[in-house]
C-alpha cells in the first residue's frame, strides 16, 4: 500500500481536534480492544456542529466528549448527530449525545432498527438456531454454550438508541456551512452504511466501508445463515473507484489518507484471493472450522471465533452462490467441495496470503 499518501503526521490526542479540511475536524476515542481507536468528525456549520459517529460505550469516552465541548466548540451549540452505522463503536454515545442536546439523530434505515434490534437482544435469543449455525460450520455444542454462558450484548456498550431518527438515503445531500454533503451507502460490512462525499471539498467520510490498513470484517451471522454479504461487499467497493483520485478520504480507524482507488483496488483483491484459496483448500471436502487456517495465521480463542467464523462462512456462502463450491451436510455439518472445472488453471497455490486475525470492525 505505498501509493497511499497521509496527510497529516500524528493524530488528536483523546479530547482534542485536529481540523483536515476547512470546517471538517478529526477527533478520535478509545476502544477496549486490539484496535484501541475510533476516528470521530465534526463538521463546523454556520450556526452550530454536526458530529459524525459517537465512540463506544466505555471507559473515559463521555470525559473526552467534555474536553471537547468545553475547548472545541467555539461557543456555537450541537444541531444533530451522524451516524455511518450501527455498530457500538460508531453508535455507542448518540443515545447519550442526542438527550443531552437535544437534537436529531440522522442514520439510515436499516442501520438505526438493526441497532434497535441488537440492543434488545440477550441470551435468551441464543436458541436452537443459533446452536444449529455453530454446528454447520463445525464447531462442538461447547462453544455453543460457552458463548451463551458468557454473553455480554450489545446494550452493554451502548446508550439507549434514541427513539426518532431522521432517515439517510442514497443519494441524499446535507447542506453544512454551504458546502453540499452526499450519502454514498455502502453494504457488506453492514446493512446500509452511510459515508459522507464533499465534493467542492474534496472530502469522503468513509466510516468502516474504506480503511487504510485493515479490512473491515464482511461476516454472516446465525441470524441470517444463507446471507451473501461478500457479494454487496464487492459490489459496494466498485462504486467507490469512480471519486476523484485526490479525495481525502477520512476513515472510522487507522489516519485519514489519500489514495482511494488504491485502496479500493487492494480490499478487492485481497478477498478475491481469499476467495481462490479456499477453493483449493477444499479439493478435498472441509467444513468451515477446518477451513479457517486457510484465512488467518493465528490459533483463534473463544473470543474471536464468532468474528473469523462468519468471515469464513461470508466468503463460502459467495463461492456456493457463483457455483464455484458445493455444500452438503453430513450429521448436521456442512462440508464444501470444489466443483469448478477451471480451479486448475487459475489456482496459484502457496502464493495466498492469510490474515493475521478477523478485524473486530
Amino acid at each position: 500500500m505505498t501509493d497511499l499518501q497521509y496527510p497529516f503526521e500524528k493524530p488528536p490526542e483523546f479530547g482534542a481536534t485536529l481540523e483536515v479540511a476547512p470546517g471538517v475536524y478529526w477527533l478520535r476515542m478509545p476502544l477496549p480492544m486490539a484496535l484501541d481507536h475510533i476516528n470521530l468528525y465534526l463538521l463546523e456549520d454556520d450556526d452550530g456542529w454536526w458530529i459524525v459517529d459517537t465512540g463506544m460505550k466505555w471507559g473515559k469516552v463521555k470525559d473526552y466528549w467534555q474536553e471537547v465541548f468545553d475547548h472545541s466548540l467555539k461557543d456555537k451549540p450541537i444541531k444533530g448527530v451522524i451516524v455511518t452505522h450501527m455498530h457500538p463503536d460508531h453508535v455507542g454515545q448518540a443515545g447519550w449525545l442526542c438527550d443531552r442536546f437535544q437534537v436529531p439523530l440522522l442514520m439510515t434505515h436499516a442501520e438505526y432498527y438493526q441497532a434497535h434490534f441488537f440492543a434488545s437482544f440477550s441470551a435468551e435469543h441464543l436458541t436452537w438456531s443459533t446452536q444449529q449455525y455453530y454446528r454447520r460450520v463445525g464447531l462442538a455444542d461447547d462453544f455453543f454454550i460457552t458463548m451463551k454462558r458468557d454473553f455480554k450484548g450489545y446494550a452493554g456498550i451502548v446508550e439507549p438508541i434514541p427513539s426518532s431518527f431522521q432517515r439517510l438515503q442514497e443519494g441524499d445531500v446535507l447542506t453544512i456551512a454551504q458546502q453540499q454533503w452526499r450519502v454514498v451507502i455502502g453494504s457488506g460490512h453492514s446493512p446500509e452504511h452511510a459515508c459522507l462525499y464533499c465534493e467542492a471539498l474534496g472530502v469522503m467520510l468513509s466510516g468502516d466501508q474504506i480503511i487504510p490498513k485493515i479490512t473491515s470484517n464482511v461476516s454472516v451471522m446465525p441470524s441470517e445463515p444463507e446471507a451473501n454479504p461478500l457479494l454487496q461487499w464487492l459490489n459496494s467497493l466498485q462504486r467507490f473507484m469512480d471519486f476523484p483520485a485526490d479525495t481525502l478520504v477520512l476513515p472510522a480507524h487507522n489516519t485519514p489518507f489519500v489514495g482511494i482507488q488504491t485502496r479500493v483496488e487492494y480490499l478487492m483483491a485481497h478477498h478475491q484471493d481469499h476467495l481462490l484459496a479456499l477453493e483449493e483448500a477444499c479439493v478435498e471436502a472441509k467444513t468451515a472450522h477446518q477451513l479457517l487456517p486457510v484465512l488467518f495465521k493465528r490459533e483463534l480463542d473463544n473470543s474471536l471465533m464468532m468474528m473469523a467464523m462468519g468471515e469464513c462462512v461470508a466468503h463460502l456462502n459467495y463461492l456456493i452462490y457463483e457455483h464455484k463450491l458445493s455444500r452438503t451436510a453430513v450429521d448436521g455439518v456442512d462440508y464444501y467441495l470444489s466443483i469448478d472445472a477451471s480451479l486448475q488453471q487459475r489456482a496459484k497455490p502457496g502464493k495466498h496470503r492469510q490474515d493475521d486475525l478477523p478485524i473486530q470492525v
